[in-house]
This record gives structure tokens, sequence and C-alpha cells, in this order.
């Protein structure tokens, strides 16, 4: 059945078209067309953001900060192992994946850890990135109450993650 889905479609959107008498190869140019100015938009900001991730890997400034929020992470009843992660995720979704993947890889993805990883990344956003491609696109440049607010629900996120990740072990 899915195998025939993609031709379905294709097949589906030639018809309508031909049926409005729509130019599909102008509207293909003029959508990527749209599609590049887009991404001129937003490329700096990705650029800077992907920057800014390397850099707190680099430094040595994750591990520090790790070690500085551990007590509070346990108090919030977060893994203190998974604080790489609560510290990247909103910065970088490849980069949390990168960091999930290393904390399952050491400890198991069926451990409580391992858990708690999955469900935070499944759980929670990649707050800068998204605010700056979302933003950059509509032309925003007052994030105003925005970054509090998603940050605010991030942690909400990853304290929800760890407890679900507790419940179901």
């Amino acid at each position: 059945m899915s195998a025939y889905l993609t031709p379905t479609l294709l097949l589906a959107v030639s018809a309508l078209a031909l049926g409005r008498h729509v130019d599909v190869y102008d509207a293909l140019l003029e959508g990527g067309k749209r599609g590049l100015e887009l991404v001129k938009t937003i490329l700096p900001a990705l650029v800077m953001l992907l920057t800014a991730v390397e850099l707190l890997r680099a430094s040595g400034a994750m591990e520090a900060l790790t070690r500085l929020l551990a007590p509070a992470a346990s108090w919030l009843g977060i893994p203190p192992e998974t604080l790489s992660l609560v510290l990247i995720r909103p910065l970088s979704g490849s980069a949390a994946l990168a960091v999930g993947a290393d904390l399952m890889a050491v400890h198991g993805p069926d451990s409580l850890i391992g858990r708690t990883a999955a469900i935070m990344l499944g759980s929670t956003e990649t707050t800068f990135y998204t605010i700056s491609v979302y933003f950059a696109a509509a032309g925003v440049k007052r994030t105003r109450y925005a970054i509090p607010a998603a940050l605010i629900a991030d942690l909400a996120g990853f304290a929800a993650a760890a407890i679900t990740a507790r419940l179901l072990n």
C-alpha cells in the first residue's frame, strides 16, 4: 500500500495542476526561488548557532556547567548524567542526538539514563534554533518573552521526561 502512495500523490497533484491550467514548471521555479531567499535570510543565524555549540563543547564549558548544575538537576529529579543533553538540546538538534547516542552507548538504551535521554529528545525543542529560524523568516527583531517562556517549557519537558522514565522503569 505505501509503495503506491508517492506515485499516487504525484499523479493527483499533476492532474489537479493540469485541470487548473497551472504551469507546474514555473510554479516549481518560483518555489525554489522563495526557498533560496529564505535560506539566505536564515543562514547567518544557523552558522552562528552551530559555531556557538561547537565552542561550548570544545572549550570545556559544557563539562563545567554540568558539574555546576548537577545538584539542581538531582533536586529536580533529572539524572545528572543527562545534563549535557539538557544543555545542548535547546541549541542544536543534531548535537543533542549525538549526545543522546553517546549516553545510550555508555549506559545502555534500556537503562534509566538511556530512557530519560530518549524521552528528553522526543519531548523538548531546539529552542534557539527554532526561534532563530522562524523569527528571522518572519522578520521579527525582538523576541521579548519568547526565549524565557520556551526555556521554561524545555525545563518542564526535561523534568517530565525524567519523571516519566522513572515511572516506566
